[in-house]
């Protein structure tokens, strides 16, 4: 088993952040960040229950575009993700009001560094629209601050594609190994940066976290560790 984690505190998030201040220590917002297959919501299934936090799903199963978009990218990118971002806005935000401790399936930064850019990038997004969702983008998140902990999940390409084919979603049969391979190198290049405020990078190839209770609380703890952390960055194999 391999598992890498890290805790980074960004010095400038107290600063930009504040009006968050007033809200309980005891609330935590965790994010499970990752590539289409990581387990995400396995993950944020189990966290929840175990930790008695309140899950906030991505939405798929009744998502009016996804079928569409995977069968027409070009047609259907700017509206998908348009979508996305306001489904994940009204989620933070539910979240950051609230007064209980939440996990949220997917951030809503993920929708503009990883998705928007990668269709931006192979043309099934005009200039115009990615310009005019990255403002939209930016114009929300001056409303919301970062979650308390961010988990990034990382994947190898092979064993993402594996698990899209296990769970047979209608809406992912025309999903490419390229596009799965591309979104990876921008999970990667956007974990490497990320400076909002604490992460975990968890490397899951060989983890089984519905199934192996030895390893999911080895994880657990791990995240309850970071948490407590605060000025600190650590790795840990």
């Amino acid at each position: 088993m391999s598992v890498i984690l890290g805790v980074f505190m960004h010095q400038g998030f107290e600063g930009s952040n504040n009006a968050h201040r007033g809200q309980s220590t005891q609330k935590m917002f965790v994010a499970v960040a990752g590539n289409i297959g990581s387990g995400k919501t396995t993950l944020t299934k189990k966290l929840s229950q175990r930790l008695n936090w309140k899950p906030q799903y991505e939405p798929v199963e009744n998502n009016p575009y996804l079928a569409d978009f995977y069968k027409d990218m070009a047609r259907w990118s700017f509206e998908l993700q348009v979508y996305f971002l306001t489904h994940r806005f009204n989620s933070h935000r539910l979240i950051e009001c609230s007064n209980f401790s939440a996990i949220q399936d997917r951030s809503i930064y993920e929708d503009a560094y990883i998705f928007a850019r990668s269709l931006f990038e192979k043309g099934y997004m005009s200039k115009r629209e990615y310009e005019n969702y990255y403002r939209l983008f930016m114009t929300m998140t001056q409303f919301m601050g970062p979650p308390t902990l961010m988990i990034f999940l990382k994947r190898s390409v092979n064993k993402l594609m594996d698990r899209i084919r296990e769970r047979g979603r209608e809406c992912e049969k025309e999903i490419s190994t390229d596009y799965i391979s591309q979104l990876n190198e921008y999970y990667h290049d956007w974990y490497e940066t990320y400076n909002l405020g604490k992460y975990i990078v968890v490397d899951t190839d060989d983890l089984d976290f519905l199934n192996n209770e030895s390893q999911f609380e080895r994880l657990v703890q791990k995240i309850q560790d970071s948490m407590e952390q605060q000025d600190l960055f650590y790795s840990y194999h």
